[in-house]
């Protein structure tokens, strides 16, 4: 700040100006150097009295554009207009005591006005690029926080997949190898071949089980839900699924009304199968050698309409059991675009779903 001063004192000086107005000028110019740092403070007041110096002395022009400066880079363009008024103000004054020589009052003032304009441009321009640049990192900070977001909604939603897929293939499988495996405990003076067959069983389903769990774990690390050598379940794999159930002593009843059950998309023929996989899960833990009914019906169109029911007993059975595997599943339907309703009432069990089958 004090070299500007300084130029314009040593031009005045240069120019002959000599004795008291040259006094003036000194005090002006330091005294407008001391009130520069009050700017940051007291921004109005102090740039009006830096703008009212320049009417006594050339020294106090630098410092009303300093002034003028600031207060368009810091406050709304009207009080920056106010503040340049203000400047246009004060030079004219000064002209009108100390003209300056070799220019006109009109050229003064022209020049005087087209300064202070390109200040509160510069300031204006400089304010507005702040403001952007504020603007654009709030909006990067808001873009990181809704990633991070993102990011974690996404880890829960894979988290609470695996942690479906894992259930509905061990629910399954567990609960065919713990009714095997009673029946050997409660039948140990069984027929050797019958044990041996039972063993048999309990060995392959065991196989099978981590097959399954093998094939999950992979479709699920290579984010694909089906691919062509290890395609997940689908409604058409119904009858295997009924099979195993009867040969550990469930009796299944199916009443297939379906019109095409291949032109299923995928995701409800997935969906749907869980559904009847779970169900079965449920009668052999809950109501262990109780018939289950399963009734299926629905074209594309329309809707595909599951219906499964089994008498409810009060054997009980030592599977152990998360509690979840229905709420898990009405959320797998409500995600399929579905909906899925459960009740026990009048000796009965009965599981009701409802799947979207686009014509």
């Amino acid at each position: 700040m004090a070299v500007p001063v300084a130029g314009t004192l040593w031009g005045e000086y240069a120019s002959g100006v000599g004795g008291r107005l040259l006094v003036i000028d000194v005090l002006v110019g330091v005294i407008g150097c001391a009130l520069v740092p009050a700017l940051f403070r007291w921004p109005v007041a102090t740039a009006v009295v830096l703008t009212l110096l320049a009417v006594v002395a050339p020294t106090g022009t630098p410092l009303a554009c300093i002034g003028t400066l600031h207060i368009a880079r810091q406050r709304p363009f009207t009080v920056a207009v106010g503040i340049a008024g203000v400047g246009i103000a004060a030079h004219v004054g000064r002209y009108l005591w100390r003209p300056q020589t070799g220019l006109s009052f009109g050229w003064w003032l022209v020049l005087v006005a087209v300064a202070y304009a390109a200040l509160v441009g510069w300031g204006a321009m400089a304010r507005a690029r702040s403001a952007l640049i504020r603007t654009l990192c709030e909006r990067a900070e808001r873009a990181e926080a809704e990633q991070g977001r993102r990011v974690a909604e996404a880890r829960a939603a894979e988290r609470a997949r695996i942690a479906r897929e894992m259930h509905d293939v061990l629910a399954h499988r567990l609960s065919l190898l713990a009714t095997y495996a009673g029946a050997l405990e409660y039948r140990p003076d069984a027929p050797p071949e019958q044990l041996s067959q039972a063993a048999g069983v309990i060995r392959a389903t065991v196989h099978q089980a981590l097959d399954e769990l093998r094939d999950v774990i992979s479709l699920l690390r290579d984010g694909t839900e089906d691919d062509e050598d290890h395609p997940l379940p689908a409604l058409v794999d119904l009858p295997e699924l009924v099979e195993e159930s009867r040969a550990v002593g469930t009796q299944v009843d199916v009443r297939d009304d379906l019109a095409d059950p291949t032109a299923l998309p995928g995701t409800t023929a997935r969906t749907a199968y869980r559904v009847l996989q779970e169900a079965l899960t449920n009668a052999r833990k809950h109501a262990p050698g109780q018939p289950v009914s399963i009734a299926l019906d629905g074209a594309p169109g329309t809707q595909l309409v599951i219906d499964v029911s089994n008498p409810l007993t009060a054997q009980a059975t030592t599977i152990p059991g998360t509690a979840t595997g229905l709420i898990g599943l009405t959320e797998r339907v409500r995600l399929a675009g579905g909906q899925l309703d459960h009740r026990a009432a009048a000796g009965e069990f009965r599981l009701h779903a409802q799947l979207p089958w686009p014509g």
